[in-house]
């Protein structure tokens, strides 16, 4: 018997022209920045589900062990007949704990920019769930993409992003993302989130500077990227993975930072590092309850329902489009 199978990638990811840019404009700006979107190649996205696995990386198991208590309530709180689309979906190991409970899915949409690892991830949930219909799209989510048309009419619409990704925004693109969704998933739809919160210091910098130098790598293979698809000329042991907390901005903050002065070359554009300059790669942000439902209700949305681990570590949201809101 063949084995079940996604239907084929609906294709509307960025040209590599993209990436291009958002380098050239970033390493050109006196703060050297590149968007943490673009950690996320093959490579990149295997690493990061090895960081998942590490100690020190609270997020995915207290996540998952919130949600493995709760999600009767939140399969409760999203509905039957649904469509559920995941934005960022990656190696979806949190969503199988969702699918489990759900009832009579109209479609399950995972959404994510890294192609391969998108198709290996949709072929085996369609695989283990041969009967919901898995409607994979490869596209960067922050921007706007099309959904495909479910095969079944849907009830609903509703978001799941999982894993605290919300706090990679600043606080402004976190709310236009949010809007973004809300007028996706339209005035009946829903979304399930994943919020970080707020807590001691040393634990969140353990958690993004691992023993094993997982999350460093993951964050140096950006500059290995760079070699390979705009023939830059970065020497990986001449940058080191840095972190630091901002209290002011309340993040997490990575960087690449030269060991020394040095040039270098990316799509034919010379580049000059001071010893100790970094490329800002990613933010962290942190949320209290409070600051996070009002950035909710900002976007359209409102926070029904909170779920948390028993030291506040982490929490699940479930967050409805506000009454009156347009699709």
């Amino acid at each position: 018997m063949p084995t079940a199978s996604a239907r084929p990638v609906l294709d509307q990811a960025p040209a590599t022209e993209s990436f291009r840019e958002a380098v050239l404009t970033g390493l050109r700006k006196p703060q050297k920045h590149i968007p943490s979107k673009f950690l996320y190649d093959e490579r990149g996205s295997r690493l990061f589900d090895q960081i998942c696995q590490l100690d020190e990386y609270y997020p995915t198991r207290t996540e998952i062990s919130i949600m493995k208590q709760n999600v009767e309530a939140m399969a409760q709180a999203i509905g039957s007949r649904v469509r559920l689309v995941e934005y960022g979906s990656g190696s979806s190991l949190k969503t199988r704990v969702l699918l489990n409970h759900l009832d009579d899915l109209a479609a399950y949409v995972p959404v994510d920019i890294s192609k391969e690892h998108l198709i290996e991830s949709a072929n085996d949930l369609a695989e283990d769930y041969p009967s919901i219909p898995v409607q994979p799209v490869c596209a960067d989510y922050t921007t706007a993409f099309d959904l495909p048309d479910p095969p079944m009419t849907a009830a609903r619409t509703v978001g799941y992003y999982p894993g605290s990704t919300i706090g990679n925004f600043r606080r402004a693109d976190a709310r236009d993302f949010l809007r973004h969704v809300a007028e996706a998933v339209g005035a009946e739809g829903g979304l399930l989130i994943g919020v970080d919160l707020k807590k001691d210091i040393e634990v969140l910098k353990a958690a993004y500077d691992d023993a094993e130098g997982v999350t460093a790598a993951f964050n140096k293979n950006l500059l290995r990227r760079m070699n390979r698809e705009l023939g830059a000329t970065f020497d990986l042991d001449t940058f080191e993975h840095r972190v630091l907390w901002n209290e002011e901005r309340g993040c997490i903050e990575s960087h690449l930072q030269s060991r020394g002065d040095q040039a270098v070359t990316v799509a034919g554009e010379a580049f000059a590092f001071e010893a100790g300059e970094t490329i800002h790669t990613e933010d962290s942000h942190k949320y209290t309850l409070d600051g996070f439902a009002a950035l909710a209700a900002e976007a359209g949305f409102h926070v029904d329902t909170v779920w948390t681990d028993e030291r506040s570590y982490f929490s699940v949201q479930y967050c409805t489009v506000e009454a009156g809101r347009k699709s």
